[in-house]
């Protein structure tokens, strides 16, 4: 009878410990052979893999579906597709972070994989800023500076209202820079264009137009002081006829989570959170175009963007594994009391703890780095060569006199 008893306990152990782990329905692994064909540039075959993770992903990870989706449609140079695809996944995470209480008591008594993935703070910028690049591809400067300004005051909010530690992202203020100087709003182009700078000091060449509007603008003073810090940066006024090309390389790729234990308030309780680790260097990447040849600078690098962004909710995700701690222990108090078993007590306390996960899913096919490259050009049609290691890519683009084009390019 004994042997009998130990022996379904067991089997209603592991059992339970596999419904509550959910590792054979986390988002990541069922998601690999997209990622496989997406950093391939196999992004037939990678919408494919998602059209089959669509039929059988449950609602918790549909926002990470879309953003996928946008992602790799944005990849393709589907623009117009992509922006569907993210507009509809904008708009689902504002729904998700309207969070149910009853989502939150069935987090509490497992594991945060189970609830509805909301993103991070910074994956929710990241849509704008994706929406605005695809908008600059279409030539649609006004829609592409309301997604630019979007980012811009949502991080602002963060920052004011919601007391986070964060700051603007230079890649917004550096797009926002474009799209004004293209439409000739030369006093907005360099406020952009100086609020880069300041927040990516290591621009470099691309301070090139900040020194030639604050020159234009007679902003005396700052020229002054531009001046005197990039000696050798040429910023001569453009031509009458000359147009400017913005190459933006979205390199490498995104950090992944990865499981870590904190002690929560030195109280020796050691709490399973994730962290972000990279996923390998970034390797420089050289644009060509009519005779001219530039490094692509990193304006943003989104791995130090995550960490503070996930940094942040540290204290608060370690305040909730800590509940959820004192809710198994007095679930599992319950059950050992109403059956009399000290030992099943314990047995559904292990039950409940062995599901206690932190939530690892991300949107894995954001790049590492926005990175920009910029020249000057005659009007006309031009040939760019983009060349990252091991996979140079060619591009074609139109320069029209006194506007600034854009080009996008996914580079991994």
């Amino acid at each position: 009878m004994l042997r009998r008893g130990a022996a379904r306990w067991g089997l209603l152990f592991i059992a339970a410990l596999g419904v509550l782990s959910g590792c054979a329905s986390d988002y990541v692994a069922r998601t690999a052979s997209v990622r496989s064909a997406y950093q391939s540039s196999d992004y037939p075959r990678a919408l494919q893999e998602l059209d089959h993770e669509q039929k059988e992903a449950p609602p918790r990870d549909q926002l990470l579906l879309l953003l996928d989706r946008g992602m790799v449609l944005h990849a393709a140079g589907q623009w117009e597709e992509s922006t569907r695809v993210l507009a509809e996944a904008d708009r689902l995470s504002g729904e998700l972070d309207i969070t149910s209480v009853s989502e939150e008591a069935g987090v509490l008594l497992s594991n945060e994989r189970r609830r509805a993935y909301r993103g991070e703070d910074f994956e929710k910028l990241m849509i704008s800023v994706l929406q605005a690049l695809n908008y600059a591809q279409l030539s649609r400067d006004e829609d592409a500076l309301v997604e630019v300004r979007r980012v811009n005051e949502r991080i602002e909010k963060m920052i004011t209202e919601e007391k986070k530690p964060y700051e603007q992202l230079a890649i917004a203020r550096y797009l926002g820079g474009v799209m004004y100087e293209d439409q000739h709003e030369w006093d907005s182009a360099f406020i952009d264009y100086m609020k880069a700078y300041e927040l990516e000091p290591g621009l470099g060449g691309l301070v090139e137009p900040l020194l030639r509007l604050a020159k234009k603008t007679g902003r005396d003073d700052a020229y002054a002081s531009l001046a005197e810090k990039f000696p050798d940066v040429a910023h001569a006024p453009l031509a009458p006829g000359d147009g400017q090309l913005v190459v933006v390389v979205e390199a490498g790729l995104s950090p992944e989570k990865t499981s870590t234990s904190r002690d929560y308030n030195d109280s020796g309780e050691l709490i399973s959170v994730p962290v972000y680790r990279d996923r390998g260097g970034t390797p420089p990447v050289r644009v060509e175009v009519a005779g001219q040849a530039e490094r692509a600078v990193t304006v943003t690098s989104l791995s130090r963007v995550a960490q503070v962004h996930l940094n942040d909710r540290i204290g608060r995700m370690l305040a909730k594994q800590l509940a959820g701690a004192v809710a198994k222990a007095g679930v599992a108090a319950g059950v050992g009391a109403l059956t009399k078993s000290k030992e099943l007590g314990v047995l559904t306390f292990l039950v409940l703890n062995a599901g206690n996960q932190p939530d690892l899913r991300s949107w894995l096919s954001l790049p590492a780095e926005f990175r920009v490259a910029r020249f000057r050009l005659p009007p006309g049609k031009h040939t760019v060569q983009v060349d990252a290691p091991g996979r140079p890519t060619t591009h074609e683009v139109e320069v029209q006199p006194g506007r600034v084009a854009v080009l996008v390019v996914r580079s991994y």
